[in-house]
């Protein structure tokens, strides 16, 4: 891992001509001499390698759809989008050092990053740089650094709680969570208070170190407690795992993934059996957005496959900080946090945005509980939607 020490060097670097990329080991590319004055560079800070570079890579992609939409249709303001690719490998200690060395080579705006952990160490980084973060993080300790158009804890938690007491009926519940990522831990505690508050058994609330291959004697600890749902609150490394051992021990109470596990490698690192016996509490897929068509028609010419995970997310992303950019006529941070608190009604790829002024949060939260179909994607769960109907379900096919 590279040290803080490195920063200065590699702004020095990015001066030189080409292309520039902060990567989780070091600078590929430099920056294109006279391009501060032709070019706004918005970063995009996401795992870009690591046990989540699928995610993140989803990501980048969607923000380089919407910037190389921007510059056809005439840029910016009159100047081109340059995207910057930020990888914090969903660490950290990376991801500050990542940001920093991004921050001296000099951007005008960033998208991102996509962990709450690595958001509470690099956002505060990206304020005291004058810029106006669109984050996508969950946790709401995060709430107030910027804006986003992702769900928040506090409107996750209470879709989960309802999945689980109205949608399975569930009256006793064991929570299997990973303790050493801030939206793992928050999710889990602010589950287990709604479940309580409710009047629901908690039988386990198991801690899982992530990074392991198994998680079968976690698996067996908590079924051996009685419960009717297993939770597991874990990214999708782990949470694939976790639905995959309750598979092969034929575990009599149903599986339900958190939102971090929310990504089309969740149901490759189940396995599809697996997978289709979990729901995953998340948000619509790509396609699911009732004007889906046109965006995953341009995302397919673009990339020549299916949009990520998260694609739609970052692509609204960069489209709602160009859409503030011009209302505020810059990247003046005062006047684009201005022009961002009184959005209410703007429209993208994942529906229309509301923006609680002074937190940044979205509403309405766009959380849905999914499930894999046979062809292993997942969906909005249509048992699950007519039964709890949410507001932002009227935003769908």
């Amino acid at each position: 891992m590279r040290v803080r020490s490195t920063v200065a060097g590699l702004a020095a670097a990015l001066a030189m001509t080409g292309t520039l990329a902060i990567t989780a080991t070091g600078v590929t590319g430099v920056m294109g001499a006279g391009a501060e004055t032709s070019t706004y560079r918005i970063g995009l800070e996401a795992p870009l390698s690591g046990d989540q570079k699928n995610l993140g890579n989803g990501m980048l992609d969607g923000a380089k759809l919407a910037a190389a939409e921007i510059n056809a249709r005439g840029g910016l303001l009159g100047k081109k989008v340059e995207i910057v690719p930020i990888d914090d490998a969903a660490d950290p200690a990376t991801g500050v050092t990542a940001a920093e060395a991004a921050i001296a080579a000099g951007l005008d705006g960033i998208v991102g990053p996509y962990n709450s952990g690595v958001g509470a160490q690099t956002l505060p980084l990206y304020l005291a740089a004058g810029l106006t973060p669109i984050r996508l993080t969950s946790a709401d300790s995060t709430a107030g650094l910027g804006f986003t158009l992702q769900p928040m804890t506090s409107q996750i938690a209470p879709v989960a709680a309802a999945a689980l007491e109205q949608w399975l009926g569930a009256t006793k519940v064991a929570i299997v969570y990973d303790p050493t990522a801030l939206y793992t831990q928050t999710v889990a505690t602010a589950l287990q208070s709604q479940l309580q508050q409710d009047g629901v058994t908690i039988t386990a609330f198991e801690p899982v170190q992530p990074g392991k291959k198994d998680y079968s004697s976690a698996v067996e600890r908590v079924a051996a407690t009685g419960p009717d749902v297993i939770y597991a609150a874990t990214y999708y490394p782990e949470g694939g795992l976790v639905a995959k051992a309750m598979s092969a021990q034929k575990v009599t109470a149903k599986c339900v993934a958190d939102y971090g596990s929310y990504d089309a490698a969740f149901v490759t690192t189940a396995g599809l059996k697996a997978a289709r016996n979990c729901p995953v509490v998340g948000v619509p897929a790509p396609t699911d957005f009732a004007d889906s068509a046109r965006f995953v028609a341009a995302y397919r010419k673009q990339f020549g496959k299916a949009p990520g995970t998260w694609s739609p997310y970052s692509y609204d992303s960069l489209n709602f900080l160009a859409y503030g950019v011009r209302r505020a006529g810059g990247f003046d941070a005062t006047a684009l946090t201005a022009a961002l608190d009184k959005v209410n009604g703007w429209s993208g790829w994942t529906g229309y945005v509301i923006v609680e002024p002074g937190t940044g949060n979205r509403e309405p939260a766009t959380v849905v509980v999914t499930s894999t179909d046979a062809k292993g994607q997942l969906h909005v769960d249509a048992d699950w939607a007519k039964a709890e109907d949410p507001e932002f379900l009227l935003q769908l096919k």
